[in-house]
């Protein structure tokens, strides 16, 4: 049903309703309209929250447990030794050293790079590639288009031996994530 088909009581400050309603970081929002006889219609309200200047927060995800230099970490390059792991130390070497701030845990069996106690990169072994994976990946620039993945948040970049990396791409994706973290963190 088009929104002028909506009686006019129900629609009389709809946008105003919705927009002070949405908490979730979603630009479409479908309410429901009650008409007098009972039945209610669908309508879709598109907002786009850019022009409207509505802002939506979504929780840092956060980890417990974070330190400077983890021993668990360093003990998991060492059962990940090889070629692989090579590959997974040298990128998480690099996280490292994006700041004074870096911290790192292990988290679900892998090192995990954070601000502070929020993740923001992580690398992973697998039987023939490294993940280098970034927990806000899905925002982050990627003209590259190195990252892979579809979640909502969540994005990798799959590393093979023996395949070129483009690694000054990667390198600022890792800068970006970092500074995305540090942002995110700062502005609550």
């Amino acid at each position: 049903m088009p929104i002028a088909a909506a009686p006019a009581a129900n629609a009389s400050g709809l946008l105003e309703t919705v927009l002070s309603k949405v908490r979730r970081p979603e630009r479409s929002v479908v309410p429901q309209l009650c008409s007098p006889g009972g039945t209610s219609d669908k309508i879709n309200v598109t907002i786009d929250l850019e022009k409207s200047g509505e802002t939506m927060r979504t929780e840092l995800l956060r980890f417990n447990g974070a330190v400077e230099r983890d021993p668990a970490i360093d003990a998991w390059m060492k059962e990940h030794a090889g070629e692989l792991g090579a590959i997974a130390l040298e990128w998480f070497e690099v996280m490292r050293k994006c700041g004074d701030e870096v911290r790192e845990l292990l988290h679900d069996g892998c090192p995990v790079a954070c601000l502070g106690d929020a993740p923001f990169g992580y690398v992973n072994v697998f039987t023939s590639h490294v993940n280098v994976g970034f927990f806000h990946g899905a925002a982050l620039p990627d003209p590259a288009h190195l990252l892979q993945g579809t979640g909502k948040f969540m994005r990798h970049v799959k590393l093979r031996p023996g395949t070129a990396t483009n690694a000054a791409a990667l390198s600022r994706l890792i800068d970006a994530a970092y500074s995305d973290i540090k942002a995110r963190v700062e502005n609550g």
